[in-house]
């Protein structure tokens, strides 16, 4: 279900693909509010400086698959101002009003003569049914498209509907994640609060997951609200809760999908870490657990090397006792006191499964977090071996 006050569409523009959809386009045809939050690499994409300095008025985004308009000298605004004008002009708007993303190959100019003859044909395509494929125009290496969508359930009035669309599967880690996303409302929410919950929801979504540790020049999460659904704005209460919770939803769903298609995935495993003495050393030892390359092949293999679990937590910063650790892989006993307490054939099994859990308990505190990842398997290696092939 698509949110009311919007229309998209994609199209073939051979900017660096062949045969295959790579410009897209989103247009808030009643327009409320935007919001965004982006990545925190100090190596910033010309699409992030652009699309950062307009996002509270930006009213459609722009998006292109391929090359990602990172680190190609002077004239990457220059490109950025002749992508948004060359939709504005068709749109009747200002390029101010253009939000654009890009993804890609870094350090390669972006082919604004071909996306340029391409903007005609995308603005012509506009559709309230163009949404499938532009959830297609904006893969890379991503095998699948991902999308979610939730009915906001608000206790009076009418309801409305959040929706999104997010690529990523490589050059994925925290600190804002490495992807592009997008995610339309038709309800209305004030612009403060509505960069307030992105920002916060962000944070507890695609801030917990990781692929392979590294983040990349281009994160761009928008926001679009159209109000055409629900017109009355939210400002706070009960209302904002239950608006926030459903954007929890989608993104967390986004995430999700993302470190499934992680580069050569075959394991989705979340990492819990309950026990620690704080919640932000609860995140350290998830997190260093999640992204290490020791823990995320011996995940690929199947092979129950728990002493490498042990020793990325002891590296994490996070206070604890090695031998009060316990370990859980989904309701399987695993480590007790730091000490093998399940059958390594037990666990070997467990792991065998496409997704788990794996619970770790420091016993150290009230200090809880999470964190996302898959394995590290050969096929990582061969696609980012020749990405730019």
């Amino acid at each position: 279900m698509i949110p009311k006050g919007f229309r998209a569409a994609a199209v073939e523009a051979q900017m660096r693909y062949k045969n295959r959809l790579d410009l897209g386009l989103i247009v808030a045809d009643e327009f409320q509010a935007s919001a965004g939050v982006f990545t925190q690499n100090v190596s910033q994409a010309a699409p992030v400086v652009w699309s950062k300095n307009r996002i509270g008025q930006g009213r459609a985004i722009l998006v292109n698959a391929g090359q990602a308009n990172a680190q190609t000298g002077r004239g990457a605004g220059d490109r950025c101002l002749q992508s948004a004008k060359a939709v504005a002009d068709l749109l009747s708007l200002e390029a101010d009003d253009i939000l654009l993303a890009s993804t890609g190959v870094i350090g390669q100019p972006l082919n604004i003569e071909a996306l340029t003859q391409a903007v005609p044909s995308l603005v012509k395509n506009l559709a309230t049914d163009g949404f499938a494929d532009f959830s297609k125009a904006i893969l890379t290496t991503d095998t699948v498209t991902k999308t979610a969508e939730t009915v906001i359930p608000f206790e009076s009035g009418p309801p409305a509907v959040i929706w999104g669309a997010a690529k990523g599967s490589g050059m994925i880690a925290p600190n804002m994640a490495t992807m592009l996303a997008f995610v339309l409302t038709d309800a209305a929410v004030e612009p403060k609060l509505l960069r307030s919950m992105l920002a916060q929801t962000a944070e507890t979504t695609f801030n917990r997951v990781t692929v392979d540790g590294d983040t990349s020049t281009n994160d761009s999460l928008f926001i679009l609200a159209s109000g055409a659904a629900r017109p009355q704005v939210i400002t706070g209460g009960p209302e904002a809760d239950i608006f926030k919770k459903a954007l929890h939803k989608v993104l967390g769903s986004l995430a999700r999908q993302i470190v499934r298609d992680g580069e050569g995935a075959t394991h989705l495993v979340e990492v819990k870490v309950r026990g620690a003495r704080t919640q932000e050393e609860a995140l350290l030892a998830a997190r260093t657990v999640a992204q290490s390359p020791l823990v995320k092949t011996a995940f690929f293999g199947e092979d129950a090397n728990w002493g490498r679990i042990l020793a990325a937590l002891g590296r994490s910063g996070a206070d604890f006792e090695p031998y009060r650790v316990d370990i859980d892989i989904d309701d399987l006993a695993w480590i007790r006191h730091g000490l093998v307490f399940g059958r390594d054939m037990d666990a070997t099994a467990a792991m065998k499964k496409r997704e788990y859990c794996l619970t770790i308990n420091l016993n150290n505190g009230p200090g809880q977090d999470q964190m996302l990842t898959c394995d590290f398997s050969y096929d990582y290696v061969k696609i980012n071996g020749s990405y730019r092939s």
